[in-house]
């Protein structure tokens, strides 16, 4: 079977985008993925120089090929701009001051899983040691005072809201301020203004990330969210099956055209264990987000399955990293967490910029 480390190793014979270093010491592989023999590979270029690059293209797509156990290559050029130098002018928009990155986790479409991924993505960063907030940025079906447990309205020091805590986290939500059952039939302009609202009118406090669960597609919020603040990059969630992965295009492609960064991708409801037999079954195909990763050159943050006890633990209010911390799935929201974290770390820090619609 063939390893990544043997992919890698492989390579060592093809210089990198310099022309000199070894493609794998060039810190250009952007991703590397193999499945039932097929090696699919990312390298991440300047646009400028895709012309001239493609021999180096070719010639890992040679290397790779002469491995014993590889059906089949596929090599890319990833085109990225060259990173801007840091911008010392204070973004546009609104601020908020002690919060060092704001992530927002999009999908194309609803019902699969964004919620709860963003619940437990913030609950994984907790874990690993980061201050953190949550905003349930989805007016029109808020999930995260069920998700969380919360039942009760925010305090207000007069003009501002204090947001709720639970386990560990900072909250706020436009269903703390509404019941669970009453419609909210408001206009995209409304929605906005009270997604703004709910942003620059809390008291979020020194926050190492605030996660913002963005309502599904790609229109009048996700656009304001970008022109209004300076997001640190998006988490793509989408599930394995053709339809949903459509949409996640969509989404990838909008925070690009809007230059957010797209942090990574998370295939969710990726497949099903029997709880009886231990059973595999893939419900909605399987492998399909990890393609769109290496397709658009993002990362692949990794699969969730379709378990009962995630759903359970959800509706009841403890999500499964807090019910069951030590156990499988919460370990894959935490290894999530980390790529995200890491990322960040990295000094990926994006301010977005002015836009104009007209």
């Amino acid at each position: 079977m063939v390893s990544d480390q043997d992919v890698r190793s492989a390579l060592q014979s093809v210089p990198g985008p310099d022309g000199k270093t070894p493609l794998p010491d060039s810190g250009a592989i952007s991703g590397l993925s193999i499945k039932d023999g097929r090696v699919y590979l990312s390298i991440a270029i300047d646009p400028a120089q895709s012309a001239a690059l493609e021999p180096m293209r070719s010639a890992a797509e040679a290397a790779v090929k002469k491995l014993a156990g590889v059906a089949n290559a596929l090599v890319s050029l990833t085109a990225e701009k060259p990173p801007e130098p840091p911008k010392t002018a204070a973004p546009r928009g609104i601020t908020l001051p002690g919060v060092a990155n704001i992530v927002a986790v999009a999908s194309g479409k609803g019902g699969v899983g964004k919620s709860t991924t963003s619940v437990n993505l913030a609950l994984g960063f907790a874990a690993l040691g980061w201050r953190v907030g949550l905003l349930d940025a989805d007016i029109y079906g808020p999930s995260v005072p069920r998700l969380l447990g919360l039942k009760q309205k925010p305090e207000s020091d007069g003009p501002h809201l204090i947001p709720l805590s639970a386990y560990g986290l900072k909250a706020m939500s436009i269903g703390f301020l509404v019941g669970e059952e009453e419609a909210i039939i408001w206009r995209g302009a409304m929605v906005v203004n009270a997604i703004q609202q709910l942003l620059r009118d809390v008291i979020w406090g020194e926050l190492d990330c605030l996660i913002v669960d963005m309502p599904p597609g790609t229109g009048d919020v996700q656009l304001s969210l970008a022109q209004h603040l300076p997001l640190a990059g998006a988490v793509i969630v989408s599930t394995p099956q053709d339809l949903a992965l459509i949409d996640a295009r969509r989404g990838i492609a909008m925070f690009r055209k809007v230059e957010v960064p797209v942090l990574g991708i998370v295939e969710n409801m990726s497949y099903f264990l029997c709880p009886h037999c231990g059973g595999r079954t893939e419900i909605f195909a399987h492998g399909g987000a990890r393609d769109a990763a290496m397709k658009f050159g993002v990362p692949f943050l990794g699969e969730v399955p379709l378990d009962m006890a995630i759903r359970e633990q959800s509706d009841s209010g403890r999500p499964v990293t807090v019910a069951d911390p030590d156990g499988a799935y919460a370990r894959v929201y935490r290894d999530i967490a980390a790529q995200v974290k890491a990322s960040l770390e990295k000094g990926r820090v994006h301010i977005a910029p002015k836009i104009v619609i007209e």
